[in-house]
């Protein structure tokens, strides 16, 4: 399963990557908004945005990504380790 973590802390990058690993989930964190970033998302399982910590024009082309490919977007207010652990519960298996 693929994920893509939008928003969060920038020291906290490599932490959620491994978290998803250990759910089995490849992921991508973009924390800041790069150029081109619509298409950099690709074409995840899953989209995780932290909303306290992600700006309104990236929460608009991830709304935008979802609606046109169908992708299911959880949407938390902190960027926690444990946020992150809950909605990977819901979504993934744990190894």
């Amino acid at each position: 399963m693929s994920v893509v973590v939008i928003g969060g802390n920038d020291r906290m990058a490599t932490r959620y990557k491994d978290i998803c690993k250990a759910y089995n989930c490849k992921a991508k964190v973009f924390t800041q908004m790069p150029s081109d970033f619509e298409n950099k998302l690709g074409n995840p399982d899953l989209m995780v945005v932290f909303t306290n910590t992600c700006s309104h024009k990236m929460v608009k082309s991830v709304n935008r990504k979802s609606q046109k490919h169908d992708i299911p977007v959880a949407r938390v207010h902190s960027a926690s380790v444990c946020a992150l652990k809950g909605i990977l519960e819901q979504f993934c298996q744990k190894t």
